[in-house]
């Protein structure tokens, strides 16, 4: 079960954290994936490990904001593979402000990053799938759907990705594109290590446990986790699902009062 033999997958933001964990989990499971990422240390590695375990796989520096990058990059891979089956639009940006505090340049970056990018790699892929289907998973948040102090821009980009995939799935589903998104809790990744660092140096084991503790499940997720939730969704035993949102949160959303 869950296989992806012969399946082309694209992956933003594939060189670390969430994305990383989609790309090993995939490659894995038989899958030739493809890392767009401006990390390009971070990306390379990812590569490099997947292509040791032998399996198929390749990066390409790109900015998911630029649109030409973006089409030039799935016109290399299509070159390369002559299809693109699944697409996980991962890359993204965090925030932190509040509707105050946030100043326009920072609001600017995460509609660029977050909303633009997902539509560059949406508006370059489709096309390529109508023919014989796809799917596509889009990352967002529980920010999305849950009132979260001071994430204001980073919410309101989230809130788009969930609008956008439910658009996706609508309009595409008769060309046998399935869209939909999953929406983390808090997961740890080297964002949320540097994060602490940065705010909270000497506090640093402090501030985990305590963030750690605000899912009811006591806990953050691990990487694999949300990989595991991607993998099923992309897998021909998810053929049925299609314009929905996946929380995996640890009981965030629904068991906090």
């Amino acid at each position: 079960m869950f296989r992806l033999d012969n399946k082309i997958a694209i992956i933003t933001g594939g060189g670390s954290g969430i994305g990383k964990a989609i790309a090993q989990v995939f490659s894995r499971q038989g899958a030739g994936v493809h890392i767009l990422d401006v990390d390009q240390a971070g990306a390379a590695g990812v590569v490099t490990d997947i292509l040791k375990a032998g399996g198929i796989a390749s990066f390409k520096k790109c900015d998911v904001a630029d649109q030409l990058e973006v089409k030039k990059s799935v016109d290399d891979i299509l070159n390369a593979s002559a299809a693109i089956d699944i697409l996980i639009n991962n890359a993204g940006i965090a925030h932190i402000g509040n509707a105050e505090n946030t100043a326009e340049p920072d609001f600017d970056r995460l509609l660029r990053v977050n909303v633009k990018g997902m539509y560059n790699c949406l508006h370059a892929v489709i096309p390529h799938m109508k023919e014989k289907g796809g799917v596509i998973i889009n990352m967002a948040s529980v920010a999305a759907t849950v009132g979260i102090p001071d994430r204001f821009a980073y919410s309101m980009t989230k809130g788009a990705v969930v609008g956008m995939t439910l658009s996706v799935a609508k309009d595409y589903v008769h060309q046998h594109i399935r869209c939909n998104c999953i929406s983390p809790g808090r997961v740890h990744t080297p964002f949320v290590d540097g994060f602490i660092a940065k705010n909270y140096p000497g506090r640093e084991q402090e501030m985990f446990e305590k963030l750690s503790k605000t899912q009811p499940i006591g806990r953050m997720a691990r990487p694999e986790e949300i990989a595991c939730l991607a993998l099923y969704l992309c897998s021909e035993e998810a053929a049925f699902v299609t314009g929905c949102d996946y929380p995996i949160d640890g009981g965030f959303t629904r068991l906090n009062n």
